[in-house]
């Protein structure tokens, strides 16, 4: 199937196959004799498990640096995934964007906290220049 069928049928759109494409989350499609890009079931369902990742919260290069482990997601049944710790599986990605996460929310709760102390005090607190 072409470009704009694959992506619809992965609920996405060409310019997000063609981005992954890019980053190494997908191979380089098959192309017509007219050089247009075909892809395959197989390909719609990699992007189906890239799309499910992503809305997870990890990130596009969190899944470039495990691409080659991505094949084990779209299998039918999926592979489970260890949550035990290696260099070659998801474990170490997924708690480096756990720990970036809960610095974020730190950082937000910290601000948050700061923002309301400065409505509660009537702003007579907040130093010159902020």
């Amino acid at each position: 199937m072409r470009i704009g069928d694959a992506a619809a049928a992965a609920g996405t759109t060409p310019r997000a196959l063609r981005f992954y494409e890019q980053r190494g989350l997908l191979r380089p499609p098959a192309r017509s004799a007219s050089g247009q890009r075909e892809y395959g079931h197989a390909e719609v369902a990699r992007v189906r498990v890239i799309r499910q990742l992503l809305a997870t919260g990890l990130t596009v290069d969190d899944l470039a640096s495990r691409a080659h482990r991505l094949d084990l997601l779209d299998q039918d049944p999926p592979v489970r995934c260890s949550g035990s710790p290696g260099p070659d599986t998801f474990a170490p990605v997924v708690h480096a964007r756990l720990a970036a996460l809960d610095a974020e929310i730190a950082r937000l709760t910290a601000l948050r906290a700061r923002l309301a102390h400065h409505i509660a005090t009537g702003g007579a607190d907040v130093p010159a220049g902020d």
